[in-house]
């Protein structure tokens, strides 16, 4: 059966005020509109996940807010601190001890999010940004897993890839 992953970079941030420390920078307005057009994007192609986790710094949040009327309501979410900042595998980690749903989506920051996305494809997509993980980036995996906790990298095949670029 598997399981199946929806891995996202938080959309693009504000960096207006500069003295914001970086857990608290917010989405900037190209950021909110992409964010929407993500959650249309999900919802179009049937990507619906059944839980989150996110990273709790403001720009994820945000994001999450901004999908939410694109997504089941019934939605499982859970902040998850160790996704801030986190390097890939960690981010493994924090996947194979995760909610037992899936669709499961993470949403977190790059570099990790990029990182863990190319570590987990048996073989990456041959979109222009996938190895850039841009902001917004999404990712859609399947694993032939049954389970979290089994996930292993390079056993994940790619079923969608978008940037918020491509939605127009």
């Amino acid at each position: 059966m598997g399981v199946t992953l929806i891995l996202m970079r938080h959309a693009k941030s504000s960096w207006e005020d500069p003295t914001l420390d970086d857990f608290d920078r917010p989405l900037n307005t190209r950021g909110r509109r992409a964010a929407e057009a993500l959650g249309r994007w999900l919802r179009n192609r049937g990507h619906l996940p059944a839980g989150v986790l996110t990273s709790p710094a403001r720009r994820t949040r945000e994001t999450l807010e901004r999908l939410r009327p694109f997504l089941p309501p019934e939605l499982h979410q859970r902040d998850e601190p160790r996704l801030y900042d986190a390097e890939a595998a960690t981010m493994l980690e924090v996947l194979r001890s995760g909610p037992r749903l899936s669709p499961l989506l993470l949403l977190g920051h790059n570099p990790g999010i990029g990182e863990l996305a190319e570590a987990l494809v048996a073989a990456p997509t041959p979109h222009p940004d996938f190895l850039r993980y841009p902001t917004g980036a999404t990712l859609v995996v399947r694993f032939p897993a049954a389970d979290w906790a089994e996930l292993e990298p390079g056993t994940g095949d790619v079923a969608d890839f978008v940037v918020p670029r491509d939605l127009g």
